[in-house]
């Protein structure tokens, strides 16, 4: 077999690489929804959609990336996110060289938030670290809390937040499957962004990002009673951005353990804003 040759994908190539995707991902999503996601961009220069390979024209692998530019600890830094990492297996031994043409990209720090565990080995040969996988599941009760607020309606948030909060806010309210609310009071907010589950057949919230540990669990109470009055029996948080666990808990393992790669950012730098997370109903 000759050896592939892999390239970016640009605006013009997006359209092709989306249908293979439509074909060949273990997920329902038109080449159409797939175009919708993958485009979606949050740094002033985007390179590249990604990197497929092509066997005498066809394309038979590729990785999707989203780039991002973020304020992390006051410094600006650059992100991407791996994304649709698909190899048909007559190529599947050219894996390892399609990675290696997304992380030699110089000056970002890469994530990878939906591994399969084939996946994060790979990874792992490029220095990649794996975060704590461990899911907290949290009881909610109908019992009122005093001293917060739970603001659910867009206008209400949006007159609420201030600076990079706002950015956030802005940023990410335009995906329908994402819910959002502040907990707190003025000059306290916690933003919560959450996906409705299911967890042992009742309905339940999943947090997929939040503002500020601290602020979330001096107001946990009032959240867990918002949640509650809304149909949603438990709230699940992962451990690694809890700056404590709840008295009431109890703790899920045995999920892929997300990764990242950086020289000098720790995992808990690292959430699911401006990823694929966010940008795909996932």
């Amino acid at each position: 077999m000759a050896k592939p040759v892999i390239e970016p994908i640009t605006d013009q190539t997006l359209p092709e690489f989306a249908a293979f995707l439509e074909s060949n991902m273990p997920v329902s999503r038109s080449a159409p929804d797939w175009i919708s996601g993958l485009q979606k961009n949050w740094c002033e220069t985007r390179p590249n959609y990604g990197f497929m390979m092509r066997d005498e024209g066809k394309i038979v692998g590729g990785i999707g990336a989203y780039y991002a530019d973020r304020v992390i600890r006051g410094q600006n830094e650059k992100f991407c996110n791996i994304t649709s990492w698909c190899v048909l297996d007559s190529h599947r031994k050219f894996s390892m060289q399609l990675a290696m043409n997304v992380v030699a990209q110089p000056g970002y720090h890469f994530t990878d938030f939906s591994p399969t565990k084939v996946v994060a080995g790979t990874l792992q040969f490029f220095k990649f670290k794996s975060m704590d996988e461990a899911v907290v599941v949290m009881p909610n009760f109908p019992l009122p809390s005093f001293g917060g607020r739970v603001l659910t309606e867009p206008l209400e948030i949006e007159r609420s937040l201030r600076g990079e909060m706002l950015k956030i806010w802005k940023d990410h309210a335009l995906f329908p499957w994402l819910q959002h609310l502040i907990v707190g009071k003025p000059d306290d907010w916690c933003h919560i962004i959450f996906k409705r589950g299911e967890f042992k057949g009742l309905p339940c919230a999943n947090v997929i990002y939040m503002s500020d540990g601290q602020v979330f669990n001096r107001y946990s109470s009032c959240l867990s009673w918002h949640f509650f009055w809304q149909g949603m029996m438990s709230t699940h948080v992962e451990r690694r951005v809890l700056t404590k666990m709840p008295k009431l808990s109890a703790v899920r393992t045995g999920f892929n353990a997300k990764q990242f790669l950086s020289t000098t950012l720790a995992a808990s730098d690292m959430d699911y804003l401006y990823s694929e997370t966010v940008a795909l109903d996932l």
